[in-house]
């Protein structure tokens, strides 16, 4: 569960800005979490929590910003989130399950996903974003201002 390393390397850069803020308090921190990045939030949020407990930052909390999959068109530069949708299956056609999602299939590289520019169709498409894991803000309360 490398998430609880995250987690307290999370906790390392709040006390590092906590450092600098005399009589201050962090009440929230938010990670912006790429859905490409590895980092199961659950997981996260869980080793963050038993890591805060019994300490001095108790009882500061973590908000998870949940960060899409985007692809960028080189050919019409548009960018776009990509969504789980199309598999191929063997005779062409997409085969849906009853919640939604497809299967039964070879699929792609990318897991049945379609990478497909929406707005001209292209299929080269590049990775433009969703594999981040950053700390997006801190909220801090009272200090020296």
């Amino acid at each position: 569960m490398h998430e609880l390393g995250i987690a307290d390397a999370i906790l390392d850069a709040v006390r590092a800005e906590a450092a600098k803020r005399p009589g201050a308090r962090v009440a929230k921190v938010c990670v912006r979490v790429g859905e490409l990045s590895g980092v199961v939030p659950d997981a996260l949020s869980f080793g963050f929590e038993c890591l805060v407990q019994g300490t001095d930052l108790e009882p500061l909390a973590l908000v998870i910003e949940n960060v899409p999959r985007r692809q960028r068109c080189p050919h019409c530069d548009f960018t776009f989130e990509v969504r789980s949708g199309k598999a191929e299956v063997a005779d062409g056609a997409n085969t849906s399950l009853p919640n939604g999602d497809f299967d039964f299939g070879p699929r792609t590289p990318d897991f049945g996903l379609d990478l497909s520019c929406p707005r001209c169709g292209s299929t080269d498409t590049q990775l433009a974003g969703g594999d981040q894991l950053e700390l997006a803000y801190l909220e801090v309360e009272g200090g020296d201002e």
